[in-house]
């Protein structure tokens, strides 16, 4: 294939995945001449390029094609339903041949006369009988690229056009059946582009109206090949193989000469590979552009009107796991469509808009991508799945009475499962499902689903960022060293010594106590067949997070984390679940890397441990830690243990002193590519002013989006939870008080004292960032001097005014004082007036307040404790440890007031 019919083929496949976009936008605003301008330019711009490569048949459909739109531009023809999916055949046609021109190299024969004679009878004005799209090819979610490998079909690097952030496709209401004169030879059904279209970038932005080529200003760009740039990955990952041999040996060699030059490669190499990877990130908007047209044509087969919105569209994503994710994410949208979203008047019968909402929204969170897809329709009935299960064989009476709801809910993910009474052309054959969360699964990513009957059904998809280089802790069983993907770690424990935890067995299996939940424990040695002795009641635990649930792994020690280069495991080992793939650590040894998702199949379900025996239990122990916190145990400066909230820290770091320079009269540390403040809190402390060796010193990092800071300190002593009741005692700047934690008196770090010594806009920065959203009011009810010291900061850097009191009491006489909130935050447990009883006092009074937004804040919340706080009034439930919860709930209730 020459060079010319190879540059035409990238540019016209970025000419329609324009045209399918901006076509579904026209057809909800058909009076915007500028986007009917952009449309018949850009089939006028395929049409020439045809004429002149000398491509008789693609020119004759689109010069077919352009008519249509040229009459509609006249003002002859008005913009319908039916002309638009005209002209939407005659894209798809478009497309098919560029398929076969792009493999074959020669426009392909073929006879396109039935689609020529409709499209000249529609821009002549002759009535037409649309073909109804044909949706009936599901996404063959089967066949996916192994990790670790790249598809060889893909064109050059691009990107693809993506709707503007924030888009929302109305699929526009199905006009009404009616009789129509004969209409000509039907044409071939429309169908969506296939899975493996060429998609190659485009310089317009979906809301743009300007001709792709013609933008003023662009920067300027150069395609690359997809060859050339998975080889520069390649490259680059076996230079960071070799960077951690070296910083391997330069652990135990300190006073090497090498060690300066070997930091600034450390450096110079994590720089090379974060920017390598930028190169082959690509916006999740990519995978999302030809759902506009999907919505559309499901909304006119199913007759529904259905409006899609999709968020966070601009959120990057490496260029393989975003085409991994493709086709589950066009499954589960089709299914929104079809089995979420209601008829018209089953809507309007239930009290809800005729108009159904189908929502995508990405976000980025650490190493991974958050995907949440969702739709306000009918909910999942579990009175139904739980019959199809026991119809089904899946489950027993007795198993299904001691389920929880997200127990139940799993189900949904068995093959073949499906609670659709019809089968379709488009789903109810319960295929899909358990193929789309096996295949995020195989990427290291999770499935979790939340349904309410009649309101609607979420499912999150939580995917890496890249499958190339990750980062991964080292832990070792049995002398064999082993790599746990941190995405998938939660926290490390001890069990046994005077510190750690207990082991306790309900039927006979092994559980870990862990503050208000029972998890379920799996030793390591006995699911491999390790070698040695197993001291159950002396090992450390890697808690580990798989969709909802979490369980114990049993490891003999941890390590360190590391970024690590993941390689596809051997064909002889690809039929074992446990591992995801194997890598090479700094000292030259293969490990193998273990999949968290493996180990939950091949062990069971974990979740069994949840039944109502265990859950009773944690309950009970639950309610005995209402007012508990988290908190980090460490010394500093002296030899009296301080405490700071773990829900604060952001990471533990051990820096050696050598890295701790001065700059404007404090000490600063050069961490992730900036410089971050220092504080200690010893007066005295001077870095590199003790013995000759270069000291590591343990550093508490507090991030919060563009700052950080970092607390030097001499000793981590541990985690505990504990319920504070602080004590002020005068200590001076710095200390909120002082506490019993764990037998000892312990002085409490005041955080938000050393966020604004190192920082002084820590706490106005984000606020002035939300400057376009009024500023909301929230008022904060806690007995806990604790908490509530702890929480105004947090709220406060969300942008939040904070009025903080102790009683409930208190709280009703500002609201009989007439002062304005716009949320309201209110423990539970608490002295005299408990939170149900206030919140039930709020809804149930006169009070301006009654209609405000209340959130319950609580250590535990068990079934019961959620049923009785919606009684009371309560608009939401969060932890009390959980501030991404406490934000994002605020975040929902913004406006509400």
């Amino acid at each position: 294939m020459d060079d010319l019919l190879s540059e035409f083929l990238t540019e016209t496949s970025e000419n329609l995945a324009v045209l399918d976009v901006e076509l579904v936008r026209l057809e909800q605003t058909p009076d915007d001449p500028a986007l009917l301008g952009n449309i018949f330019r850009l089939v006028h711009t395929i049409k020439g390029t045809c004429g002149f490569l000398g491509l008789p048949r693609l020119e004759a459909v689109a010069h077919a094609g352009e008519n249509v739109l040229g009459r509609v531009r006249d003002g002859a023809l008005p913009v319908t339903p039916d002309t638009v999916t005209v002209v939407l055949t005659c894209l798809d046609t478009v497309k098919e041949i560029l398929d076969e021109l792009a493999s074959s190299g020669s426009e392909p024969a073929g006879d396109d006369s039935a689609l020529l004679a409709m499209l000249a009878a529609c821009a002549n004005g002759e009535p037409i009988m649309a073909a109804e799209p044909d949706l009936g090819d599901v996404p063959d979610l089967g066949d996916v690229t192994d990790l670790g490998e790249v598809a060889a079909d893909d064109p050059d690097i691009d990107f693809t056009p993506v709707p503007a952030k924030g888009a929302v496709f109305d699929a526009p209401p199905p006009p009404p059946r009616k009789a129509a004169p004969p209409p000509p030879p039907p044409p071939p059904p429309p169908r969506p582009a296939k899975a493996r279209d060429l998609a190659p970038p485009p310089l317009l932005h979906a809301d743009d109206h300007g001709d792709a080529h013609d933008l003023p200003g662009a920067p300027p760009t150069v395609r690359v090949s997809v060859d050339l740039l998975d080889s520069l990955m390649t490259m680059v990952s076996e230079l960071v193989l070799t960077r951690n041999q070296m910083m391997q040996i330069l652990r135990h060699q300190r006073d090497s000469a090498f060690a300066d030059p070997l930091q600034r490669l450390n450096h110079i190499t994590s720089e090379l590979q974060e920017r390598v990877m930028k190169t082959r990130m690509q916006p999740i908007g990519q995978a999302w552009t030809k759902l506009p047209r999907l919505i559309r044509d499901l909304g006119h087969e199913l007759r529904k009107v259905i409006a899609l919105e999709m968020t966070g569209d601009d959120t990057e994503l490496d260029r393989q796991v975003l085409e991994l994710i493709r086709d589950p994410l066009t499954h589960m949208v089709r299914n929104a469509a079809d089995h979420g979203i209601e008829p018209p008047d089953e809507r309007r019968a239930a009290g809800k808009s005729e108009v159904g909402h189908v929502r995508l929204r990405a976000s980025q969170e650490g190493g991974h991508v958050i995907i949440q897809i969702s739709d306000d329709g009918r909910g999942l009935s579990l009175k139904a799945i739980r019959a199809k299960a026991l119809a089904v064989g899946l489950a027993g009476e007795d198993d299904l009475a001691g389920m929880t709801e997200q127990q139940i809910l799993q189900f949904v993910f068995r093959p073949g499962f499906s609670t659709s009474r019809e089968v379709s052309t488009i789903s109810g054959r319960g295929v899909g499902m358990d193929v789309v969360r096996t295949n995020i699964e195989k990427i290291g990513g999770t499935v979790e689903m939340a349904t309410t009957e009649g309101r609607g059904t979420t499912f999150t998809l939580k995917i890496p960022l890249t499958l190339a280089i990750a980062s991964a802790l080292i832990v070792d069983c049995g002398g064999e060293r082993f790599a746990i993907p941190q995405i998938n770690v939660v926290e490390l424990v001890r069990i046994g010594g005077p510190v750690g935890h207990a082991v306790e067995y309900i039927n006979e299996t092994p559980v870990l106590r862990l503050r208000d939940r029972l998890l379920p424990l799996v030793s390591l040695r006995r699911l491999l067949q390790l070698d040695g002795p197993e001291d159950v009641t002396n090992q450390l635990v890697v808690i580990t997070q798989v969709g909802t649930y979490a369980y114990g792994l049993l490891v003999d020690q941890v390590f360190d984390t590391e970024e690590i280069v993941v390689k596809p495991v051997a064909p002889i080992l690809r039929d074992i679940e446990v591992y995801s793939g194997n890598t090479i650590l700094g000292d030259g040894s293969v490990v193998l890397i273990l999949d968290p998702n493996g180990i939950a199949a091949v062990t069971g379900d974990l979740s069994v441990v949840d039944t109502a025996r265990s859950q009773a239990a944690a309950d009970a122990l639950a309610a005995e830690e209402d007012d508990s916190a988290a908190l980090l145990l460490f010394l500093a400066g002296s030899r009296t243990p301080k405490a700071v909230p773990l829900v604060l820290v952001a990471r533990l770091e051990e820096i050696p002193e050598s890295r701790m320079e001065t700059a404007n009269g404090r000490f600063v540390v050069q961490y992730h590519d900036r410089l971050m403040p220092l504080i200690s809190l010893d007066p005295a402390f001077v870095p590199g002013s003790g013995s000759g060796d270069d000291r590591y010193r343990p550093v508490v990092v507090f991030a919060d989006g563009a700052h950080a800071m970092g607390l030097i300190v001499d000793d981590i002593v541990d985690i505990v939870e504990e319920r504070v009741e602080v004590e002020p005692t005068g200590c001076g700047p710095g200390i909120l008080g002082s506490a019993i934690i764990a037998g000892r008196a312990t002085e409490i770090v005041d955080a938000g004292y050393f966020l604004t010594e190192a920082h002084p806009d820590w706490f106005h920065t984000d606020a002035e960032a939300h400057a376009v959203l009024p500023r909301e009011r929230v008022l904060l009810v806690d007995d806990s001097a604790f908490f509530r010291s702890m929480l105004t900061p947090i709220l406060a850097v969300s942008g939040y005014t904070v009025t903080a009191v102790d009683d409930p009491a208190k709280a009703l006489r500002l609201c009989q004082q007439g002062e304005q909130f716009d949320v309201i935050i209110s423990d539970i447990e608490m002295p005299g007036m408990d939170g149900f009883e206030f919140a039930a006092a709020l809804r149930n009074s006169d009070c301006p307040w009654r209609d405000l937004p209340v959130i319950a804040l609580s250590s535990h919340a068990t079934p019961s404790d959620l049923d009785r706080g919606r009684r009371a009034g309560f608009t939401d439930y969060v932890a009390k440890s959980d501030r991404r919860a406490l934000q994002a709930a605020l975040a929902e209730f913004r406006g509400v007031a």
